[in-house]
Parts: C-alpha cells; sequence; structure tokens
C-alpha cells in the first residue's frame, strides 16, 4: 500500500512483512476475496469507506465477527447529520463483544493493574467474565434495568471496567468521574442525568500521598437525591452502614446474561471538557460504540496477541478506549499511579514489566519526557510494536524525541478525535510510513476534510475540521436536550448537515494531517492566521521552557494584542536575554509577524482535566470576560493556576485606562 509524498522525513516504514501481517492487511484481503474489491492504495480505499457507507460499515460487521440477537438488514436508513439512523431493528449488547472472549480463551490475561493504591493485580478472561456476572446479578436485584442511570467515582482500575459491563448488560447508562475531581464538577455532570447507583471508591494513594475522599463523597451523595444504593470501595475508613461493600458483589456464581437492546440504546454518558458552564453530557449508543470500536482497532493494529495500555484519567475517554482494546480480546494494562513518581520513567517502567505491545499517552507527557531528558530506550521495549498520542499536537521535536530516546524501530500513530465521537478522526495506518509532525491518515469511514470560511474543501492550508458524512458513534443527543437545540449549535452551526470540530487541520493530497490546535483560539496576525500548535512548537523547542501559553486578543477599536506566557525550567528568571532568545525562535520557526507583543513568565498553564491548554477561557477572560463565567475551575487540572489571569487582566485593565 503506498505512503505519502508530502517532503517531510520518513522516521519509519514498516517492512513488507510487517505491513503484511497487520489486521488493515487482512481486511483489504477480505474485501477483495468476499466482496471482489481491489484498492490502488489507502487513499482509494479511504474514498470507497466514506462513499459506500453501507457496504463499508456492513464489511466491518461481517469482518470482525460482531454478535447480535436480531442481526442488522440495513446499516444506514437515514444518511444525514444530526439524526442518522443506523441498523434499525438490530438487538445487540456492547457487552457482549468483550465477554465472549471468556469463551474463547477463559485463561488467558484480560487485565493487568498496577495501582499505588492496591499493588499489582491481573484478571483472567473468565475471572473478568465472571465477576461482572456477579455485579450485574446484584443490580439487577437493586432494581436496576434498562435505561436506568449507574454512575461512578473511580480510579483506573478493575473496579471502573466491570461495573461499566455489568451495567451496559443490563441495559443500564454507565457514566464515571475521575476520583480527583471536584465536587462541582462531579455533580455538574452526575445531576443532569439523575442517577439510580452511586459506586465509589473514598481514597487513593497518588505520588507516595494518600488522599481521603470520604467527606467529598456525602457531599456527592447529598447532591444526589435520586441515588437508591451507594457501592462503595474502602480505602480511607469502613463502609458506611447505608452503603453495599462493593467487593462481595462481584463473587458469587452467578452466570453472565445480558439484555438485548436496540442498536442505539444508550451505552455510556460522556462529557465535554466544560470550559464554561455545565458540561455537556453526550450519550452514545451501544451499536455505534460497537462499530467504531472494531473499525478503529484496524488503525490501532491490535488483535487478541496484544496488550494495550493508555495511561489516562479515568475522567477522560481514553479510559473507555481500553474497553475497545478488551473487544478485540487484548490484554488492557491499567496504570492507576503518579507518572512522574518517583520519576519520569515511571510508565515506561510498567510497559516494560508488562511487555506491553501498545503503549499510549497525551501528548503533553511525551513533551515532559523530552523537557526532563529521560531514555525508555535503556528499558526492555522489545515487545513494543506501536505508540499512540492524543489530547494536543504533538511536536515535531516530540517525534524525533521518540525515535531516539524510545525506539527507533516504532509504528508512532498519534491520534486527533474526540469525546464527542468516543473515538479519532485522523491517526495512523501500520501499513504507512511515519512522517514527522503528520498523522498518517483519515480514518476509514470518517469522511474528514477540511473547509475554508466558504465551505470550499482545500488541501495543502489550514482549514476547518469536517465531517461531511454520519458516523455509528457519533452522539445520538445529549442528555435533557430536549429539542437537539443544543447539539445542533455545537457541531451543525456553520455548515448545515455537516460536523464542524472546531479543530484546524491541514490535509495534503496524500491524506496525511496535521492539526493545528482548536479553531476558536486561532492567532490571526494582520489577516494571517496560525494555529496555537505552531508557536508551542517553536517555544518549547527551547530547553529553558517547559511550557507555553499563547492567544491573541482583537480588542474593538485598538490593534490585536498577543501576549505569550512562559513557564520556564527551575530557577530561571525571565529576563530580556531570555525574551530575544523566545522571539528568536518564533522569528526564525515562524515568522516575525507572530513574535508577542509581550511574554510573561508564569508558574503553570491552566489546564482541562484531560491536559488541554485553557487558550479560549483565558482569551475570554483578557477581553473582559467575567471570571466566575469564562471557566469551570471544577473541570480544571490546577484551577490555581487560572488566579494569575485574573490579576494579570486587571492590571491590562488599568494600564488601558491610563494608557
Amino acid at each position: 500500500m503506498t505512503g505519502q509524498n508530502t517532503g517531510r522525513p520518513i522516521l519509519w516504514q514498516p517492512t513488507l512483512e510487517q505491513a503484511q501481517a497487520t489486521p488493515m492487511a487482512g481486511f483489504i484481503r477480505w474485501l477483495g476475496a468476499e466482496r471482489g474489491l481491489e484498492f490502488a492504495d489507502y487513499p482509494a480505499l479511504w474514498d470507497w469507506s466514506v462513499t459506500d457507507l453501507e457496504g463499508f460499515w456492513s464489511a466491518v460487521w461481517e469482518f470482525f465477527d460482531l454478535r447480535a440477537s436480531v442481526e442488522p438488514t440495513i446499516f444506514l436508513a437515514e444518511r444525514k447529520m444530526p439524526g442518522a439512523v443506523w441498523c434499525p431493528g438490530t438487538m445487540l449488547n456492547y457487552s457482549d463483544q468483550v465477554l465472549r472472549w471468556a469463551e474463547v480463551q477463559p485463561d488467558a490475561t484480560a487485565l493487568i493493574i498496577e495501582s499505588e493504591t492496591f499493588g499489582v493485580a491481573s484478571l483472567t478472561w473468565a475471572e473478568l467474565r465472571d465477576r461482572v456476572a456477579n455485579l450485574a446479578a446484584n443490580l439487577r436485584q437493586m432494581g436496576v434495568g434498562q435505561g436506568d442511570r449507574v454512575v461512578a467515582v473511580l480510579p483506573n482500575t478493575e473496579t471502573a471496567l466491570i461495573a461499566c459491563l455489568a451495567a451496559a448488560s443490563l441495559g443500564a447508562i454507565w457514566s464515571l468521574c475521575a476520583p480527583d475531581m471536584g465536587r462541582v464538577a462531579i455533580l455538574d455532570r452526575f445531576r443532569q442525568i439523575e442517577p439510580k447507583v452511586l459506586i465509589v471508591q473514598d481514597g487513593y494513594t497518588h505520588a507516595g500521598k494518600e488522599i481521603d475522599r470520604r467527606s467529598l463523597l456525602q457531599e456527592i451523595r447529598s447532591g444526589l437525591p435520586s441515588v437508591q444504593h451507594t457501592l462503595w470501595v474502602p480505602v480511607a475508613g469502613e463502609v458506611p452502614d447505608d452503603a453495599h461493600a462493593f467487593g462481595p458483589l462481584t463473587r458469587g456464581d452467578a452466570t453472565y446474561q445480558s439484555t438485548p437492546v436496540p442498536f442505539d440504546h444508550p451505552l455510556w454518558i460522556v462529557y465535554s471538557s466544560g470550559t464554561t458552564g455545565n458540561p455537556k453530557p453526550i450519550v452514545h449508543g451501544h451499536g455505534g460504540v460497537l462499530l467504531e470500536s472494531a473499525k478503529r482497532s484496524l488503525h490501532q493494529n491490535l488483535t487478541q496477541t496484544d496488550s494495550y495500555a493508555w495511561m489516562t484519567s479515568s475522567g477522560w475517554i481514553m479510559w473507555n478506549t481500553q474497553l475497545s482494546a478488551l473487544g478485540q480480546g487484548a490484554t488492557a494494562a491499567l496504570f492507576d499511579a503518579a507518572p512522574n513518581h518517583p520519576d519520569m520513567m515511571a510508565f515506561w517502567r510498567f510497559a516494560a514489566r508488562n511487555r506491553l505491545t501498545f503503549l499510549g499517552a497525551g501528548a503533553a507527557f511525551y513533551e515532559a519526557c523530552l523537557k526532563a531528558g529521560i531514555r525508555p530506550a535503556d528499558l526492555d521495549l522489545s515487545a513494543l510494536k506501536g505508540l499512540g498520542s492524543t489530547g494536543s499536537p504533538l511536536s515535531a521535536d516530540g517525534y524525533d524525541w521518540i525515535y531516539g530516546n524510545v525506539k527507533s524501530d516504532l509504528w508512532l500513530a498519534p491520534i486527533s478525535g474526540g469525546t464527542d465521537i468516543a473515538s479519532a478522526f485522523v491517526g495512523g495506518n501500520p501499513m504507512l510510513p511515519v512522517r514527522a509532525g503528520e498523522m498518517q491518515c483519515r480514518m476509514l469511514g470518517n469522511a474528514v476534510r477540511a473547509f475554508d470560511e466558504a465551505g470550499n474543501e482545500v488541501f495543502d492550508t489550514v482549514g476547518e475540521l469536517v465531517c461531511t458524512e454520519p458516523l455509528p458513534s457519533m452522539p445520538l443527543y445529549f442528555w435533557g436536550d430536549e429539542d437537539g437545540s443544543r447539539l445542533h449549535d455545537s457541531y451543525f452551526d456553520t455548515y448545515p448537515g455537516i460536523w464542524r470540530h472546531g479543530d484546524w487541520i491541514e490535509i495534503t493530497p496524500e491524506g496525511a494531517s496535521v492539526i493545528y490546535g482548536r479553531s476558536d483560539a486561532t492567532i490571526n496576525r494582520k489577516g494571517l492566521r496560525l494555529g496555537s500548535s505552531e508557536i508551542y512548537q517553536a517555544v518549547e523547542g527551547l530547553a529553558e521552557v517547559m511550557d507555553s501559553l499563547v492567544v491573541d486578543l482583537e480588542f474593538l477599536g485598538r490593534d490585536s494584542f498577543m501576549p505569550l506566557f512562559v513557564v520556564l525550567a527551575k530557577g530561571l528568571t525571565l529576563d530580556d536575554s531570555m525574551k530575544d532568545k523566545i522571539n528568536g525562535a518564533i522569528r526564525s520557526a515562524i515568522s516575525a509577524r507572530f513574535v508577542p507583543n509581550e511574554i510573561i513568565q508564569i508558574t503553570e498553564v491552566p489546564r482541562t482535566l484531560s491536559g488541554k491548554k485553557l487558550e479560549v477561557p483565558v482569551k475570554k477572560l483578557l477581553l473582559g470576560g467575567d471570571p466566575a463565567h469564562v471557566v469551570n475551575r471544577d473541570s480544571m487540572s490546577n484551577p490555581g493556576s487560572f488566579d494569575f489571569f485574573v490579576d494579570y487582566t486587571k492590571l491590562r485593565e488599568e494600564d488601558l485606562v491610563r494608557g
């Protein structure tokens, strides 16, 4: 399968043997044998997949032998956005796809868990199925049934996965928050969906520090009057008298059974980052997630022989991808620990110990590893064949660090998508070469394009990331959005009938792509637009700069003002020499047009719980927005970091009044 020729250097290329051993190659061979379809290259395959939607998604269903109690006869009954109708009349249950592997390989390892709180553990497929079956039986006795909401405040351990599968097997709807989230953030999410059951863990250990969450959990319980049963994992204390101990509910002799539900029955509710206002409660369906997860395994090169780990908070959509790996019979390795404790090698040692074949993390983690000067290649990573990245664009320096300091013979597959679709729009293909700074391809079935302001498709220039055809994993709806207006305004208000994701993307004529950050945080200097990620790449390429944030402010009646905020290495101060060095890096890498009006030293960049820089809230604040409304601090990983920007805004306003 031919690769791209974009001019960017090739960092890795599969051998013919490696390429032909991938599930992607197997799918292509199957299409030839079973459907009589032949494709000259990947772009031709992609073009077919977004043109013949019925043919493509039915092929995914057959190739992966997906199970349903009532099989689909029509795959796409209404081809429109929003409101596409997929697989009408089909009855299935997502949990069946995961737990079918307990029949195929009962004694193989399904889960590996390494937790600062609980230590090291593992579960076989048979053990995972039995724990799910017993918990589901007990939930059923508590009155949990189809459509009820089961929510949890749990870390990334087996408890959350078991509970999710048990709830799904009953046709109940799952929703999860991380234990380090604040009271307001949790209640803002769960109050909207009125759960019947709440599952919690009352404490945890992080970076060697014991965290007691009992008082917060009591506030959460008091704030959720709809909850009828609380299931409790004790760490910091005893199980309260009015709660059920979680562990015993997973033990017994129950037999796994599932409730068939319609294809579009809600599976889980996940949330937007919620930087302003209430988080959007995004509802995904059993069938849509099943189809998309199976297809995505082609792009992650996953089979039942693999072991998969993504370093993730349980409040991030990447937590859900662990279920996708299980759905292919792969082992999911769960990392419940601080990645920088005792040092930045912690996650890499986890990968080496467990001989993981695929590893993923946020781009910010790899950049932090680069800055820390560590060398994971000194460990035994011989089993590692693939590395994923997401959350923010991975810089070209990040690519170079990985190939120079992790493993030279490694398939690097950054992805970009989101919570919104429980998947990625663009990502990897293990049959294609890896080029510095690029994502290899548009994913099959995802009609991703770059549009200019007039709605015309563009190549080799930055445009809005749009999706012109429906995906089965697009949101069914937002919970409580009765007339669909909130969903429409979130994705379809710019280009009618076309999904606008809110990212800047450049697509090459061959289909590779580069993400340039959020389109609503664009830098626009005298008519020249630029994604903020390009400035970050230039600035953070300096050894002295640990992190940065830039915003472009357009004041009415005044010239544009662009401040750059930088976090410097420990012990350094932002003097004139350092400012000159930063400005010089921007001039050299981009253009003198994008030299900032002001450079300001800060101690940390404000980020969401999933690690994204809060460019838009900072921009709104500096443009005069109310600090209480431009950001939901409970959606932040470091809420105290926003105080600096509130104070800075006041100083700016005073300067403007004087000037």
